[in-house]
């Protein structure tokens, strides 16, 4: 019995590590995220590839792909450099580009759920909200 208890244990321990060691690919972690808000035909690429309304780039598609998931679950899947890029871009948007954050929570937060989070993580930075 002792050794039936510890295969199973290993076999938990194992199937924990590999659900923590699920991240999304890192491939296009170094891209200039700056560039991209600070350049509206860019930013605006992009949100035409998530909302389905243009074609996308490798890495829009990447973004598409990922976002929902992300999104619901507060990004546990980025690389340290993804999450802290996501709050860089969500803030943004809550900032700079109201009517697209409020287009894109319509398609992916219909409900509101994760909406109130974030932007209440950007008010507690600093960002007023209207």
């Amino acid at each position: 019995i002792l050794m039936l208890k510890m295969k199973f244990f290993l076999v938990i321990c194992c199937l924990a590590a590999a659900v923590v060691a699920e991240k999304y690919s890192d491939k296009f972690d170094n891209i200039d995220l700056q560039e991209i808000l600070e350049n509206k035909r860019l930013l605006k690429a992009y949100v035409d590839c998530v909302m389905e309304r243009g074609k996308c780039s490798p890495e829009g598609k990447e973004l598409k792909e990922h976002l929902q998931d992300a999104i619901e679950t507060g990004c546990e899947k980025c690389t340290e450099k993804q999450e802290k890029g996501s709050y860089t871009v969500l803030e943004h948007l809550i900032k700079n580009e109201l009517e697209i954050w409020r287009e894109l929570t319509a398609k992916f937060d219909p409900e509101g759920k994760w909406r109130k989070k974030y932007e209440d993580r950007a008010r507690a930075n600093g960002i007023v909200i209207p």
